[in-house]
């Protein structure tokens, strides 16, 4: 019988991935979709989106989809599954944009780039961008 030691050191950690997002709502529509895909195939996955420029505009009050339907329901769907949304500040303060306007889900990091690279060196995340 194996002790839960044993079982632990058996058990490969989670695969830590990091989205980045910078191109608009297209882009977030794809990702919300390569998001759910992901979590199906590997639900321990621990999952980062990182936004910056039109990258943010999904997290926005009042954002829909290219099909028009609201992101609200995805960004709170996937966020108690534990997936992470960050919104870049840089973007925020550039665009003239009041942080109360970004989804009550994401968290506001001081600048997007450096959060995908703090991640990727200091964390091990691997890089996707859909």
């Amino acid at each position: 019988m194996a002790t839960s030691l044993q079982a632990q050191a058996q058990t490969p950690p989670a695969v830590k991935v990091v989205y980045h997002l910078s191109d608009g709502i297209p882009q977030a529509s794809r990702a919300i979709n390569n998001i759910r895909n992901h979590l199906a195939a590997d639900p321990t996955a621990k999952i980062v989106v990182v936004t910056h420029g039109a990258g943010i505009d999904f997290l926005l009050d009042g954002a829909n989809n290219t099909s028009g339907q609201s992101f609200a329901g995805a960004i709170g769907d996937l966020s108690a599954k534990g997936v992470g949304f960050l919104v870049c500040n840089n973007t925020l303060v550039s665009r003239n944009i009041d942080a109360s306007k970004v989804a009550m889900e994401a968290k506001v990091v001081p600048s997007g780039v450096a959060e995908v690279a703090r991640l990727q060196a200091r964390e091990g995340y691997v890089y996707l961008r859909p």
